[in-house]
């Protein structure tokens, strides 16, 4: 009996150590993939290439667990267009794009641009935390941003549409602008936070595919239907890619099935 016991606690407390901290499920076209415990903060961080460079390459590259697409980018010239921090520093600057202060418009509305919603990973005081917000918004005391990356919208808590320009109404309230077809289904690359009992959280990523198309409320109903404290979005459509072990998915392939090339990725390494 003592053996059959020592054998039930070994296995419970095996499985409890060893337990994967990425969750990927499927469903109807959308991967949904968990990332908990506080050792994974540790592992995940946002990356950027010089040139553009496929989801792949990125996850080959950088020999990684995990890897999605993250920001957004101008593929003419291959420069940022969100902000991306990896180890404390910002290494991609969108106001260093040229074709973004040269447009009348963006450059009229730049200060909205440059405060699109951001995923971030905090480092407060030694202790790693994961927060969403606007990129002007000041991290709490004793904290400092280790890595981030910029996209946008804010899904949750509530729709930063207009806000963060990606919406632009006239003065009778029609909608005469839409960037990242936002009113359009298409694929996306969603992220968001949950909160668990004594403070723990949770990272949830959906991947939703073009078999699942969606628009972006659809995208923000999907993030409230799993009672996410907050959520946001990453670059979509064609740039809307997963690698996981041997999971490969991208929106749109080119000739060689390889996806579309992109700026920057999150990553969770190995450890």
């Amino acid at each position: 009996m003592k053996k059959i016991l020592f054998l039930l606690f070994l296995l419970f407390v095996t499985g409890t150590a060893y337990a994967d901290p990425i969750e990927v499920n499927y469903d109807d076209g959308i991967y949904h993939i968990i990332l908990s415990g506080e050792k994974i903060k540790k592992q995940i961080q946002f990356i950027s290439s010089p040139t553009l460079i496929t989801n792949n390459e990125a996850h080959n590259k950088s020999d990684s667990l995990l890897t999605i697409n993250a920001g957004f980018f101008d593929p003419k010239n291959q420069k940022t267009m969100s902000y991306i921090v990896n180890d404390s520093q910002v290494i991609e600057d969108p106001i260093f794009n040229e074709n973004l202060l040269s447009n009348p418009f963006l450059r009229k509305n730049l200060n909205k641009i440059i405060n699109r919603t951001e995923f971030r990973v905090l480092d407060c005081d030694s202790k790693l935390k994961y927060e969403i917000a606007q990129h002007n918004s000041r991290v709490d005391f004793l904290c400092s941003v280790r890595t981030s990356a910029q996209g946008g919208p804010q899904l949750l808590p509530n729709l930063r549409l207009e806000e963060e320009l990606f919406v632009v109404k006239d003065k009778d309230g029609n909608i005469v602008r839409e960037s990242a077809s936002v009113l359009h289904k298409t694929a996306r690359t969603l992220i968001g936070l949950k909160t668990l009992e004594g403070g723990k959280q949770e990272v949830h990523i959906f991947i939703v595919t073009d078999e699942h198309p969606m628009d972006i409320y659809e995208a923000r109903d999907l993030c409230a239907s799993y009672n996410l404290d907050s959520a946001m979005a990453f670059d979509g459509g064609s740039s809307t890619s997963l690698n996981y072990k041997k999971t490969s998915v991208v929106s749109k392939q080119n000739e060689g099935g390889t996806g579309r090339a992109l700026k920057s990725f999150l990553i969770v390494k190995k450890k």
